[in-house]
């Protein structure tokens, strides 16, 4: 339970982010939002801006004149609210919290809308610069979100090594260093013999050595010990693999110029994952069948959760730059596919027609299915061995 909880909310954040960059910026070009949902159907309740107030629905199972039950609102009320003009925008909240969406008027795409009015506050209707501005406004609000959340850990939780020198901040529970019996505040003085001054001496003996044994020299309490271990390995996000012993050096928390500096250089190396990722697919380093889905994604979610809010959130900011990447791509039925045809209809001077359009959204989502599919099989030969 803990698991699908830490997935929903997880989820449900950066969707709900993702889609409130694109409300906020139909807003903010006269483009009128005709629903903002959390979540997917069927509806728990809406609230409807209207002349005058707010119109609140709340739904649930009830007969109809015909005596069947069926999904429809149960109270229906209105919230007063003197001299508001009502936008008529349909705020809902839905039961399934694993998406959301924003709907706006006069959008061509994989909703199936067929036709638009040509009214002033249609995005079709708007110059193609605000409507790439649209498209784009999730991508840059998933990446802000990645960015905030990389500065406020780095802030908080520590980021900045107090010293160079070898000396051990803090021992990772069940690590080969902790079973070794090395502490906190123990001095590295040597590897293999090869004398170590500082951290960067330590990380370069370290790292070419994964699963392997080594004889290493400490100091404690103004006394040397030897001690010999066997480290154990990581990946890092090239997909090389580098030996540990499950120490890391002391922090303190970063100032405000530090933090935006470490945010921006996680940030731009969440998408670097991806970008090596996709190359290690594409070269045949590594096979489609290791992709995930949001089975691996919630397994992901849990654990991170279950090892601090810290965790939990670097990842979440991880998969926001996921999600921010896969978006821009060029694929119809994805952010980027609309600003591709967008761009191509600023390229020839003049709209696709709209056979055309709906022709290419409804290809490039049925792509996206195929791939969800996939991933989802993916998911489910993992979780059953």
């Amino acid at each position: 339970m803990t698991y699908i909880i830490a997935f929903a909310f997880l989820i449900s954040i950066l969707v709900f982010v993702h889609e409130l960059g694109h409300y906020l910026a139909a807003r903010s070009i006269g483009v009128k939002v005709e629903r903002f949902s959390v979540g997917f159907p069927p509806r728990l309740g809406t609230f409807t801006s209207v002349p005058g107030g707010w119109k609140v629905n709340l739904f649930f199972f009830k007969k109809d004149k015909e005596g069947s039950y069926k999904w429809q609102p149960v109270i229906s009320t209105k919230i007063d609210r003197a001299g508001k003009k009502g936008s008529g925008t349909e705020y809902c909240l839905a039961i399934i919290p694993f998406g959301g969406y924003v709907k706006v008027a006069g959008m061509i795409d994989e909703s199936m809308d067929t036709s638009f009015e040509h009214k002033s506050y249609e995005l079709m209707s708007k110059p193609r610069w605000k409507q790439i501005w649209f498209m784009s406004a999730g991508v840059l609000m998933n990446t802000l979100m990645a960015f905030l959340i990389y500065m406020g850990l780095a802030i908080n939780s520590g980021a900045v090594p107090v010293s160079n020198l070898p000396v051990i901040g803090q021992v990772m529970e069940g690590a080969p260093a902790e079973k070794s019996g090395l502490l906190t505040g123990d001095i590295i003085k040597s590897v293999d013999g090869k004398k170590i001054s500082s951290w960067e001496s330590l990380v370069s003996e370290i790292y070419p050595r994964p699963n392997e044994a080594i004889e290493l020299k400490y100091l404690r309490d103004g006394r040397e010990n030897t001690i010999n271990l066997t480290t154990s390995y990581q990946m890092n996000f090239k997909g090389d693999t580098l030996g540990q012993i499950g120490i890391r050096q002391e922090y303190r928390p970063s100032t405000f110029t530090e933090s935006i500096n470490i945010a921006t250089q996680r940030t731009v190396q969440g998408f670097g994952m991806i970008i090596y990722s996709i190359q290690m697919l594409t070269s045949g380093q590594a096979k489609f069948d290791q992709l995930g889905g949001p089975i691996m994604i919630g397994q992901l979610a849990g654990q991170a959760f279950e090892l601090g809010l810290g965790s939990y959130f670097a990842l979440m900011a991880l998969i926001s730059c996921n999600l921010a990447f896969l978006n821009i791509l060029p694929i119809p039925g994805l952010d980027g596919g609309h600003i591709f045809i967008t761009l191509i209809e600023g390229a020839i001077r003049r709209p696709l027609s709209l056979r055309v359009r709906m022709l290419i959204q409804q290809t490039g989502t049925l792509l996206l299915l195929l791939l969800m599919i996939s991933v989802m099989i993916n998911d489910i030969g993992r979780l059953f061995g």
